[in-house]
């Protein structure tokens, strides 16, 4: 029996891409330097974004990777944290399996102090038991760490629990603690990323979400 869901944020709630991108172009900009022409929203939406700059930057020095961090949440806690828009359905899907008295969670890679802003703003945060992310400093940038610590911390069943994501960094860490997967085709993950981590379930739209987690209600 699911008692428990993980939601993903980035690409599963939300569509964050002008946001992100926009602060991307900042945080280059006032480093000097070039914002890729060919970079596109999948490169950058889902993995941790101190990995992303240090695609970008060409480097694994901390210093640089730091500053450039610091320059993406300069424009991003004023103002690219609302350039972003909750998914049609969304909100639908979330009040019916709580109204089934499932037990939500977002569980991202976004900071905790960043998602719950976001969660807030869009009125999402009435259908979500708690809200976890990353730490400001790095910890839990792997989403694996961060989906072991919320099991252990809450003393939950790994087989009374699912996570769903749009990215193949969703599927791998609910795997790798034993849980359920459920696939989004719809957000930044491409359906071959998808395939490929070969989820336990693929959804192709927010409905698909609810009845499939509905199904494993009552299946299981």
């Amino acid at each position: 029996m699911i008692g428990n869901v993980f939601f993903d944020l980035d690409g599963t709630l939300t569509d964050p891409k002008e946001g992100i991108t926009r602060c991307i172009q900042y945080s280059l900009k006032q480093l000097g330097r070039p914002y890729p022409s060919d970079l596109k929203p999948t490169d950058f939406i889902g993995p941790p974004l101190r990995s992303t700059f240090a695609k970008l930057l060409c480097s694994d020095e901390k210093p640089l990777i730091e500053k450039a961090m610091s320059l993406y949440r300069e424009r991003f806690s004023e103002v690219g944290i609302f350039e972003n828009m909750v998914y049609p359905g969304i909100d639908e899907v979330l009040s019916a399996l709580h109204e089934k008295s499932l037990r939500l969670y977002v569980v991202t890679t976004k900071p905790t102090v960043y998602a719950e802003r976001i969660i807030k703003h869009f009125s999402l945060a009435q259908w979500f038991s708690d809200i976890f992310g990353t730490e400001l400093d790095g910890r839990f940038d792997n989403k694996a760490e961060l989906v072991e610590f919320i099991l252990r911390n809450l003393k939950l069943v790994p087989e009374e629990t699912a996570m769903v994501g749009d990215k193949k960094e969703d599927i791998i860490a609910a795997k790798s603690n034993r849980i359920r997967t459920i696939g989004f085709t719809y957000g930044y993950g491409s359906k071959q990323e998808i395939s490929n981590s070969a989820p336990d379930y693929v959804c192709n739209s927010p409905s698909e979400v609810q009845m499939t987690i509905m199904s494993i209600c009552e299946t299981v």
